[in-house]
């Protein structure tokens, strides 16, 4: 599928010319069953990204690989060592001097069992944090659509941050948007920044995809890149789409719509996350509650 290549979107914000503004890249994909043809479209990201003056590239949930006949998959979920899209994408990260989230890729776990795992990747190419989503997607809609991802891939166990040129950066996958207890730790962590990508479908994304990701941005007063797939994908599922960059106060700086693939950029003012506190020191304000 063709890939557009945007500047900076209208709704992104501009403050004072004596600010300090963070550059990020998100790529919004149609991701198919090639890996190759996959982590060719990332690395043409990276290269695109690197040229706009972006500080780091957002991928999306199974940017390497989607792809719902198990059987069919198989042979392309190998453990992370052998992956040739970690691999080329940690090539290009290296040649184009910048930093790199991939939102998840399906490896082989020793035990046997898939992870649904995020990295991210530095500016030399070296793996800097990995992040096994933790919540399963098992759920029956009332589309009919019916997912057992507990079927084939095992949860992760561990809340991850990693220090980045952008600030503490968070890490959670799709479905573990629903869970506030995840984003508690994150905002308990003081992230300056929380990675959510995703493979939302259909009617979940239209229902709650731009409220959720809203509340989890002012709940940890913090950046939100929610890069997405979109569109009808090549094992016939359809994804919403609609990559979001959403800043500490909830306000929407990026939306990038729900029928095309394709990168933008967004520019992030990491002043923004000490103002926010300052007037709503939610996080400091926090209490246990008993049970």
């Amino acid at each position: 599928m063709s890939m557009r290549w945007t500047g900076p979107a209208s709704s992104t914000r501009c403050w004072g010319s004596d600010r300090r503004m963070s550059r990020i890249a998100v790529l919004q994909m149609t991701s198919g069953i090639d890996p190759l043809a996959n982590a060719q479209t990332i690395v043409g990201a990276l290269g695109a990204a690197a040229m706009g003056g972006a500080e780091m590239l957002f991928t999306p949930e199974m940017s390497g690989l989607i792809d719902r006949d198990r059987a069919r998959a198989t042979p392309n979920i190998v453990p992370e060592d052998q992956s040739p899209v970690l691999q080329a994408v940690q090539e290009a990260a290296a040649g184009a001097g910048i930093w790199v989230a991939i939102g998840s890729l399906p490896v082989l776990r020793d035990d046997g069992r898939w992870a649904n795992r995020s990295f991210v990747i530095d500016s030399n190419g070296v793996i800097a944090a990995r992040y096994d989503k933790i919540h399963m997607f098992d759920v029956d809609l009332a589309s009919g659509e019916s997912w057992r991802e507990s079927a084939a891939y095992a949860p992760g166990e561990a809340v991850v941050t990693v220090e980045t040129p952008l600030g503490r950066l968070g890490l959670a996958v799709c479905y573990d948007l629903r869970f506030p207890a995840l984003f508690e730790a994150l905002g308990q962590a003081n992230c300056d920044l929380i990675a959510i990508p995703a493979a939302f479908t259909r009617p979940t994304g239209a229902a709650h995809w731009h409220i959720m990701q809203r509340a989890r941005a002012i709940e940890a007063s913090a950046f939100v890149i929610a890069a997405a797939q979109v569109g009808v994908h090549q094992d016939g599922r359809e994804t919403y789409g609609h990559s979001l960059v959403i800043d500490p106060w909830g306000d929407v700086l990026l939306d990038m719509g729900g029928e095309q693939s394709g990168m933008s950029f967004a520019e992030l003012d990491p002043a923004r996350i000490a103002e926010v506190r300052a007037q709503l020191p939610s996080l400091a304000n926090k209490r246990p509650i008993a049970g």
